[in-house]
């Protein structure tokens, strides 16, 4: 297929040259007419005629100077917003996990919100670790969120003695892959001097005389020793382990399936540091966090990921190119803005499309103490005061050349 690509780079500078053109295609375009040359056993001379006509329609394709991006954007991505419903759903495939989907979803994602409703991560692993399911259970138990209720066989509060007592479970330690060394020193760090350990039972003393106030204390105490977590990292709970099919490009053969882990939770930072982790693909809904760890462009191309597939799983298609105008705008300052009065719509340059947007008074007065000047190059603050607006022939002036008068 190489052979083919630079075949037809050869072809199209030659064809630059000889009939004084200027075309560049984008490699993906390329890889297109690579395909379909062998695909279809096209001669050099259909090759060539179809790069003419690609070229045709490439140009056709650009947008018109004066067009009004940003209001088609808005209207080819509001418009199916409209249709869209307000529940949540499962995650795709995990039942177990409830994702915010839908109309809420889209909302979070152009307002841009630090705190989303359900952070989740889809965490994948390298090539020598995809298949050992003993090594992905070990990791799960060890990123997912586990407490010491989770791993005890008996547990009672005694009144007489004013103690915690309690048993572990070795049966479901192992289950876990937890290390017993390490849950005991993790509770008589929490504890201190009021635990004593002996073997698998633990007890906890209040060291307080009998009453009604150390009675709600001891329930605390015990509430405090239930709770303690003893593995997981920060910010992550329930862990999901699903067997799921390779996607195409990294199968050696059809069928073959490989393990996923999915969160209740996010903390990309630390999880991509764990040793087994496939980098690439390991990925967070948290768009935030995205830019943190990996930057702005990483951002930038989760919001038009996490766009993208909040309308297709309503069944909605919406060109990407909007999209991207969407990412592009709330992204180009090097940090994620939302879309709204907190973000780009109130930062814009004019006062009177800031004023026109929201809180109309407040903007008017500000910029009246400030002694702001409006330019009137944009389309809101042309309309407000009735002049023809900077789009297909408002975008074009006419002026006098009184030299040659």
């Amino acid at each position: 297929m190489d052979e083919i690509i630079t075949k037809i780079n050869d072809m199209i500078a030659e064809i630059n040259e000889t009939e004084n053109l200027d075309i560049d295609f984008p490699d993906s375009y390329i890889e297109d007419l690579a395909e379909h040359y062998v695909s279809r056993e096209l001669t050099d001379d259909e090759l060539k005629e179809l790069i003419f006509k690609l070229k045709q329609a490439y140009d056709r394709a650009h947008v018109e100077a004066g067009e009004a991006v940003g209001t088609v954007a808005a209207q080819s991505v509001g418009e199916p917003g409209t249709q869209m419903t307000m529940r949540t759903f499962h995650y795709a495939g995990v039942t177990e996990l409830n994702v915010t989907l839908g109309l809420p979803r889209l909302i979070e994602i152009v307002d841009a919100r630090e705190k989303i409703k359900t952070p989740t991560m889809d965490i994948y692993f390298t090539e020598e670790r995809r298949d050992d399911e003993e090594f992905v259970r070990t990791l799960a138990n060890k990123i997912g969120k586990s407490t010491v209720n989770d791993i005890l066989s008996d547990f009672n509060l005694n009144y007489g003695t004013m103690e915690v007592e309690a048993v572990l479970d070795n049966k479901k330690i192992a289950e876990k892959r937890l290390n017993k060394d390490d849950i005991t020193a993790a509770i008589e760090k929490a504890f201190k001097k009021d635990i004593e350990i002996d073997g698998d039972y633990i007890t906890i003393s209040s060291n307080k005389p009998n009453s009604d106030f150390v009675i709600r204390e001891l329930r605390l105490l015990a509430d405090k020793f239930r709770d303690l977590q003893i593995s997981g990292i920060k910010n992550i709970g329930r862990v999901i382990i699903r067997r799921d099919d390779l996607p195409f490009g990294l199968a050696e053969f059809d069928g073959q399936k490989e393990w996923i882990m999915h969160t209740e939770g996010s903390n990309l930072k630390e999880v991509l540091n764990m040793e087994g982790i496939d980098q690439v693909r390991t990925t967070t809904n948290n768009i935030h966090e995205i830019g943190e760890v990996l930057g702005i462009e990483a951002a930038r191309q989760s919001i038009i990921n996490e766009a993208q597939n909040t309308l297709s799983e309503q069944g909605l298609s919406v060109d990407v190119r909007h999209i991207m105008l969407v990412a592009d705008i709330m992204t180009s300052e090097g940090v994620v803005k939302s879309i709204g009065r907190h973000g780009i719509s109130g930062e814009k340059s004019s006062v009177l499309a800031r004023a026109a947007f929201e809180e109309t008074g407040k903007h008017l007065l500000h910029a009246s103490i400030r002694g702001e000047v409006d330019d009137l190059t944009g389309i809101i603050e042309n309309i407000i005061i009735g002049q023809p607006i900077p789009l297909g022939t408002g975008s074009v002036g006419i002026k006098m050349d009184y030299k040659n008068k």
